[in-house]
């Protein structure tokens, strides 16, 4: 949201202060009736509102919001404050964490979050508040012990975090999609072990294509030492190591026969031949 005082900033304004300019030019400025270095924090109860409405009441800003707000007490002698809003209330969240500048203490950052509904079973949503308030906050508020106002004033950040559902589900989808289209080229392939390499087959090919593979080598090395068919050729097996040299001599002197033969070896594995239909009454 643009305010109504963007007329009077120079272009490209941007108000991102770091938390010990808030506490330091803002917040002291503030609660000692100082003007600030630029009228750009409203004053208003947060705890009056609930927070989706607090954008509109907010002089500048497009993701995040400042506010100088009073807090109340929650019990007349206690220092709790009063967290309840118009339909929710605010719960603390971490830790408080201290703000120094030059090395002095000199301020309190807490973190709150809303919850919709009454405590303790309110729903937890995407606001966040961050709260200022000042090192010495404490000494003031024994002075107005007989009061309901415990600060005068604090200094408040709210925004809403961003979802994130959305980017992760898209993140699953993508890797789903992508183990499918491994799992595809698996099927597609037939793994063979048992040669001195590891060998990916096509599941469907003819004898021409299969004489043509690259990887396949030649067919005597196919049908060499290493790698044997059984009686109905589905299956490959390694030939026993142990054969002596005088066997190995003798397969390499018949290389030439078993070339010659592969036709017969492929033609007998038992597989009956398909015929186009069109073809055969012709």
């Amino acid at each position: 949201m643009v305010g109504k005082i963007s007329s009077d900033l120079p272009p490209g304004f941007r108000f991102h202060p770091t938390d010990e300019e808030l506490i330091m030019y803002y917040l002291r400025y503030q609660a000692t009736s100082r003007p600030c270095p630029v009228s750009i924090i409203p004053e208003i109860d947060v705890y009056k509102f609930d927070p989706w409405v607090l954008p509109e009441k907010a002089e500048f800003g497009d993701n995040e919001w400042y506010f100088f707000t009073p807090r109340d007490r929650k019990y007349p002698n206690g220092v709790r404050p009063n967290r309840a809003a118009v339909s929710g209330y605010w719960k603390a969240t971490g830790t408080d964490k201290a703000i120094y500048s030059a090395n002095k203490y000199v301020g309190i950052k807490k973190a709150l979050v809303f919850y919709k509904g009454k405590p303790p079973k309110g729903v937890k949503t995407d606001w966040i508040m961050h709260e200022y308030r000042l090192s010495d906050s404490k000494s003031q508020t024994s002075k107005q012990s007989g009061s309901m106002r415990l600060d005068d004033w604090v200094l408040c950040r709210i925004y809403k975090k961003k979802n994130l559902g959305r980017t992760i589900e898209m993140m699953k989808v993508e890797e789903e999609e992508l183990e499918a289209q491994n799992v595809s080229t698996t099927n597609n392939e037939i793994e063979v072990v048992g040669g001195p390499q590891t060998m990916k087959l096509p599941r469907i090919c003819s004898l021409s294509h299969l004489l043509e593979l690259d990887y396949f080598g030649s067919i005597p090395q196919l049908l060499s030492d290493n790698l044997l068919y059984d009686d109905q050729g589905y299956t490959m097996n390694n030939v026993n190591n142990t054969s002596n040299v005088d066997q190995v001599s003798s397969q390499q002197q018949n290389t030439n026969n078993i070339t010659s033969n592969n036709c017969n070896i492929f033609f007998n594995y038992q597989q009956p031949l398909f015929v186009n239909p069109t073809f055969q009454s012709q």
